[in-house]
């Protein structure tokens, strides 16, 4: 039980998904996909179909892309979160390339992609997804779609790239002062379960997570007027850390509000039979989410 409540509540915080399986990515609707096929390729500018690893600044990125590019709108860069990689998203990925350019990419230490030279930070992880963009978008805009961990990192890099970013999709993003929020929320004094959850987020926090990403808080900046959607979870699962669950629940529905500054549009939803991994427990609703921005930033791009 012990282990259970740490697994699930370290992945729900954002941070990582250890022993957890790849869920969602099976069934009918797969049968005739496969995002992790290799690519092929006959000159360096084709597009991506399929999966293919691209060299990012010496590094090589797995990245896999599907859909036809439609005129005038936006290319939708999906976002995986920690302990996660671009496989997971894979079902996502093949319903919205129905009428949408889609591509996803694995982050380094994470999934096919190189593992990084030392720590990272949120400055370095932007310059690999900077790179990631130059290569599926070419100048053209895009849909950031960012889960957990990979929906801070869009958040993070969105109010500094606007002439690239014009829409933003938090699928149950990691609040921006999660650490602040983690640390007053299980008091130092916690023991058991709960001093056992503390102690695996702070270190994962610090760095020691797969992707060596030190997780810093900050202030939410405005990304100008694009459209931003934030879908938070609607099953309290965070209430099963004993005595503290309740105030981590608390903290993470007002972190998921805090992300409403993005934008003056930004809208906050709750996917109500949900738990973390709202693309996969409740598809549809992601889905939609995200073809609306995608559908509204191509509308402003076109002026109207």
């Amino acid at each position: 039980m012990l282990r259970k409540i740490k697994t699930s509540v370290a992945a729900a915080l954002c941070c990582t998904a250890l022993g957890m399986g790849v869920a969602g990515c099976d069934g009918d609707a797969m049968e005739n996909w496969d995002p992790l096929a290799p690519a092929t390729r006959t000159a360096d500018a084709a597009p991506i179909s399929g999966t293919e690893k691209i060299d990012v600044a010496g590094r090589s990125v797995n990245v896999s892309c599907s859909g036809d590019p439609q005129k005038g709108q936006p290319v939708i860069i999906l976002m995986h979160g920690a302990g996660d990689g671009l496989d997971k998203l894979a079902a996502l990925q093949q319903t919205l390339s129905k009428k949408n350019r889609v591509c996803s990419y694995d982050r380094l230490g994470a999934g096919a992609s190189d593992q990084p030279d030392g720590p990272q930070d949120f400055s370095s992880t932007g310059k690999i997804l900077t790179g990631v963009l130059a290569r599926v978008a070419d100048d053209g805009p895009v849909v950031l779609a960012g889960h957990s961990l990979g929906g801070l990192i869009a958040a993070r890099y969105t109010p500094d790239h606007q002439d690239r970013v014009k829409g933003l999709v938090l699928m149950d993003a990691t609040p921006p002062t999660m650490l602040a929020d983690i640390t007053k929320s299980i008091p130092e004094s916690a023991k058991g379960p709960a001093a056992e959850v503390r102690a695996q987020n702070l270190a994962i926090f610090k760095g020691q997570n797969p992707e060596k990403l030190v997780i810093t808080d900050s202030k939410v900046t405005s990304a100008g007027n694009i459209p931003v959607e934030v879908i938070q979870h609607g099953k309290p699962y965070l209430a099963a850390v004993p005595e503290y669950g309740p105030r981590l629940e608390q903290a993470w529905t007002a972190g998921q509000r805090k992300w409403l500054a993005l934008a003056s549009g930004s809208k906050l939803s709750t996917a109500a039979n949900s738990g973390h991994y709202i693309y996969l427990d409740q598809p549809d609703v992601a889905v939609q989410a995200i073809e609306r921005v995608a559908a509204q930033a191509a509308r402003q791009a076109q002026g109207g």
